[in-house]
C-alpha cells in the first residue's frame, strides 16, 4: 500500500488514502487493545446494516498498527454546514435522523455504556464524594441496549456526491441509553463553541425522539465527567464545569 496521500491527521493517528482504501495508522505507542477494539466495534456495527465503511484488513505498518477501510469519497457534514450555512436546518435534520437510525439498532456484544462510564468516572481527578454522587446517579438511570456511537458529530458523517451518508469512526461505540449519546453530542457542539447549534440540536433531537429535554440534561454531568479523562486541559476544565450542574429548569 502507498502512504503518499494524507486525508486527515488527528491526535495519535494519521489517515491515508490509497485508491479505494482508507488506512488509519496509529502512533507506535497507541494501545494495541484499543486498535483491535475499534476494529471489532466496526465489524459489529457492520452487522447492524448501518451505512458505514467496511473493514478490509487490520495490519502493521513499520511497527505501527493500522486499520484498512473502504474509502468513501465525499464531504463531511461538518464541511457542508460550514460551506452552506443557509442549509443548516436541513443538515441538522439529517444529522438527527441519522443518529436516531443508529439508536434504532441493537448489537448485543458491544460493551455496555454504563460499564464504560463507570470506569471512566473512577479514573477522574474528582474527589471521592463527587465520584460517589456521579456513580449513584449513573446507577439510577434507566438501562437500555441501543447502539450508541459515542462521538456522534458532523465531522464523523461523510456525504457522497449523490447524497448518500456514511457514518465513520466507531471507536467509542457502546450499547446503552440513547439520551446519554445525545448528551455527548450536545457537549461536543458546546466544546466547539457552537452553543446555538447545540441548543438547536437538542431541541430537534428531543422533538424527533419524543424525549423530555430534562431527561437528556440529567445525563450531562455524568457524560461530562466520564469524558473529562481524555483531551487537553481546556477541554477537561470545560467538561468538569458541567459536573456541578445538578438541576435544570
Amino acid at each position: 500500500m502507498k502512504f503518499d496521500t494524507i486525508v486527515a491527521q488527528r491526535r495519535n493517528k494519521t489517515i491515508y488514502r490509497d485508491g479505494d482504501n482508507c488506512i488509519k495508522v496509529f502512533d507506535s505507542d497507541y494501545s494495541k487493545a484499543d486498535v483491535l477494539n475499534e476494529a471489532l466495534n466496526q465489524a459489529r456495527i457492520e452487522e447492524t446494516g448501518l451505512n458505514i465503511p467496511k473493514i478490509r484488513e487490520v495490519m502493521t505498518v513499520d511497527g505501527k498498527w493500522a486499520i484498512v477501510y473502504d474509502y468513501v469519497e465525499g464531504k463531511t457534514l461538518a464541511q457542508l454546514m460550514e460551506d452552506e450555512p443557509e442549509k443548516m436546518e436541513d443538515y441538522l435534520n439529517l444529522f438527527v435522523d441519522l443518529q436516531l437510525e443508529v439508536h434504532g439498532k441493537r448489537s448485543a456484544k458491544l460493551i455496555k455504556l454504563k460499564d464504560k462510564m463507570k470506569n471512566k468516572i473512577s479514573e477522574t481527578t474528582l474527589d471521592a464524594t463527587t465520584r460517589y454522587e456521579l456513580h449513584t446517579r449513573l446507577e439510577g438511570m434507566p438501562k437500555h441496549d441501543k447502539v450508541c456511537h459515542g462521538d456522534f458529530n458532523p465531522s464523523n458523517i461523510i456525504i457522497t456526491e449523490d447524497g448518500t451518508p456514511y457514518i465513520i469512526d466507531w471507536a467509542h461505540a457502546t450499547q446503552g441509553n440513547a439520551s446519554a449519546d445525545a448528551a455527548r453530542t450536545y457537549l461536543l457542539f458546546c466544546l466547539a463553541g457552537k452553543d446555538d447549534v447545540a441548543k438547536a440540536y437538542l431541541n430537534l433531537f428531543c422533538k424527533k425522539s419524543n424525549t423530555a429535554k430534562q431527561y437528556v440534561q440529567k445525563w450531562m454531568p455524568i457524560v461530562a465527567a466520564s469524558q473529562s479523562v481524555k483531551g487537553n486541559e481546556s477541554e477537561r476544565q470545560f467538561l468538569l464545569s458541567w459536573v456541578d450542574v445538578v438541576d435544570y429548569e
